[in-house]
């Protein structure tokens, strides 16, 4: 196993190396990762080498060791610290229990007690890292996970979000009981409006759920799970004649609820199924079954197919799964990736429509679907194509062969489109950073949640998107900006060094001295003797 890493902080350099060479780091299980005299700069190495402990001063410039520890514990809520402090200082760092800190050890530091604290805090770490790798707890946190992830997959299923490569790998890692032959999905939907007193409809939802767990799961195999407010069930049965007897304890369960809970429950079956695949067209036929309630009642069963048999059989329910994976293609993918989701689309919707007017409906959804993707995405798809007329006649014309070639050159046109407009707006995005930082280095309290705030962006995508542009951090750009107008005004300029601080967003002229020599390699007195005008 890796040693664990530590970071030291004290603004004294001798006790600093004190402390790295009295100490068989190595044989005790720990590696000295990086050092620091301040707690600002402490902050910054703590985000680039990941302690797992730090050991700090109380009292040092810039940032003091408890206000350290407090930024360190919220950015790295699992680090053990360990606080130097002075016996004049011991009562005031014990009264900060909150901090959760390791150890608080007197100064001078002997190194033999040094030693002891480093084996106890290995024991203690040793015993997390064990837990956290524990292969039994493990096992049983994604069997507690089961249910949840049972639930996105059933959820998944009917949105037709799951392609058949993926299905064997969903079905044995989740332990899903799905074996048909033939399935056929109800959805369970609970009146939220008549309701006894003193129960909230989540409540009565869930104990309807309950009740239907109770009476389905057994004969029917049923796996339950909420979607869009409602239970919906999946049930199991040997072959299609079965619905019409699931149709009726459906409605025997309706009456039973409303004697049970006194809960108004209506029961839409959806047409039978053979593949798991076909449990989307299930769902929706379930779904819209409940909708006709309106017309035949609540506290009922109802079938779709009794109610619609016209609708079941001559047009089939058109899939537009494939043309949602081809809009997530355009927006995020590669253009080869996107030709394979017009091959999909093509090869599962149009080549399989197996009569003509099946073929031109799946063609006018598809070109809706286009202009729909166009508008939000603020596309002129007019201006895309070669065509004079509208896409709607000039698709209309073509065979399928013909729609793979001009759907793969209208997919890849919005990419580029996208591409183009997305790299615009970051470029515009980094501007305007730049640009306030010209405009407020100034100022004091400016820093990336302020900048963050004021672009009203999260602060990581701010971060990826400005290093991705400029090649370095906010704050080190911010830095590099105050240091060069710092060295102007120094150069160029009468004003003290503590007003060239102010002047520059440094409230405190040490730190500002601290930075600048950092940056330069000297002080703003020596910077501006050897480059221009001396300190008055």
């Amino acid at each position: 196993m890796d040693a664990y890493r530590v970071l030291l902080v004290d603004d004294e350099e001798e006790v600093i190396q004190a402390i790295m060479k009295r100490i068989d780091w190595e044989g005790l299980g720990f590696n000295v990762v990086g050092y620091a005299h301040n707690g600002v700069k402490a902050l910054e190495l703590a985000e680039e080498v990941q302690p797992d402990v730090a050991v700090t001063d109380i009292k040092m410039p810039y940032m003091d060791g408890m206000e350290l520890s407090r930024r360190l514990k919220k950015e790295f809520p699992n680090i053990k610290i360990l606080i130097f402090t002075g016996f004049d200082e011991f009562e005031y760092a014990k009264e900060v229990v909150h901090l959760e800190v390791e150890e608080y050890i007197l100064k001078p530091i002997d190194s033999a007690e040094l030693t002891k604290i480093f084996k106890r805090l290995k024991v203690t770490l040793d015993q997390e890292m064990d837990e956290k790798r524990d292969v039994e707890k493990l096992r049983n946190y994604y069997m507690d996970s089961l249910p949840l992830l049972r639930s996105n997959f059933y959820s998944s299923l009917i949105e037709g979000r799951v392609y058949e490569s993926e299905l064997p790998k969903y079905l044995a890692d989740y332990q899903i009981p799905l074996k048909g032959p033939v399935y056929c999905c109800v959805v369970i939907h609970t009146s939220a409006h008549e309701i006894p007193e003193d129960i909230s409809p989540v409540l009565l939802a869930m104990a309807v759920q309950k009740q239907a767990e109770e009476r389905f799961s057994g004969k029917w195999r049923a796996v339950f799970f909420s979607y869009l407010g409602n239970t919906v069930m999946i049930t199991q049965m040997e072959n299609e004649n079965e619905v019409t007897d699931l149709t009726d304890e459906c409605d025997r369960f309706c009456r039973s609820v409303r004697r049970i809970v006194d809960a108004v429950v209506t029961t839409g079956i959806g047409v039978a199924c053979r593949s798991l695949f076909d449990l989307r067209q299930s769902y929706d036929g379930a779904r819209e079954a409940v909708s006709y309630r309106v017309l035949y009642g609540s506290s009922k069963a109802i079938n779709i197919k009794e109610i619609a048999p016209q609708e079941t059989g001559e047009i089939r329910i058109r899939d537009d799964s494939e043309v949602a994976v081809l809009f997530k293609k355009i927006r995020f993918d590669t253009a080869e990736a996107v030709d394979e989701a017009v091959d999909r689309y093509v090869d599962n919707v149009l080549v399989k429509a197996d009569t003509l007017p099946n073929y031109h409906l799946c063609i006018m959804d598809l070109v809706s679907a286009l202009y729909r993707f166009a508008a939000n995405c603020e596309i002129d798809i007019e201006s895309l194509t070669d065509e004079k007329e509208s896409l709607y006649a000039g698709a209309s014309e073509m065979g399928a062969e013909m729609m793979r070639v001009w759907l793969k050159k209208i997919s890849r046109a919005m990419r580029e489109k996208l591409l183009a407009d997305r790299s615009n707006t970051t470029k515009s995005f980094v501007t305007r950073a730049r640009e306030y930082v010209r405009d407020h280095y100034a100022d004091e309290d400016l820093s990336l949640d302020n900048i963050c705030g004021t672009l009203g962006v999260s602060g990581s995508y701010f971060s990826s998107v400005f290093k991705k542009e400029t090649g370095q951090a906010f704050i080190s750009y911010l830095t590099d900006y105050r240091m060069a107008v710092a060295a102007r005004m120094l150069t160029e300029t009468e004003e003290k060094n503590y007003i060239v601080a102010k002047m520059t967003g440094y409230a405190d002229p040490n730190y500002f001295s601290y930075v600048f020599k950092k940056q330069f390699g000297m002080s703003p007195s020596k910077y501006r003797t050897e480059n221009g005008k001396g300190e008055h």
